[in-house]
């Protein structure tokens, strides 16, 4: 993932940690109760970032990756270098600007290829016990351990 800061600053890392959300049975994704203000860009079609605040003061990094009309997200939890949604977002320099954003044609965040080592790890989601043991429970959180 790249993220360039439009100063000459350019942050570059490897995603090592995310978690899935799928459509609108999955009671932890955002959208599983419809469309609002909040989750519209994820009612289209995959490719743009949704970013939302928590806290009132955090912005988190998700990328939509349904098809239209099908609310499907990866929630970006870490790179190499920071660890927490939380802690990447402020990393990122994330704000609402960044809400829809195509990432085939930003030029401040996008994605490149990138070979990768280590074993990918399956693991229940983090902080969605609110979704019930079902959807709590649900091996979608995915760590690259190198």
């Amino acid at each position: 993932m790249v993220r360039d800061f439009g100063n000459g600053e350019i942050f570059r890392s490897k995603i090592i940690e995310t978690e899935a959300y799928f459509g609108f049975q999955d009671k932890a994704n955002h959208a599983s109760k419809g469309k609002t203000p909040r989750t519209a860009i994820m009612f289209d079609e995959g490719g743009t970032i949704y970013v939302y605040l928590i806290y009132g003061r955090y912005w988190l990094l998700n990328f939509v990756t349904g098809s239209a009309d099908i609310p499907q997200a990866v929630l970006i939890r870490g790179v190499e270098e920071v660890s927490g949604p939380v802690r990447l977002g402020k990393r990122l320099k994330l704000d609402k600007s960044f809400y829809g954003e195509d990432l085939g044609n930003s030029n401040r965040l996008w994605i490149e290829d990138s070979e990768f080592t280590g074993e990918i790890i399956r693991s229940p989601r983090i902080g969605v016990d609110y979704a019930g043991e079902e959807w709590k429970n649900k091996p979608w959180r995915f760590v690259l351990e190198i």
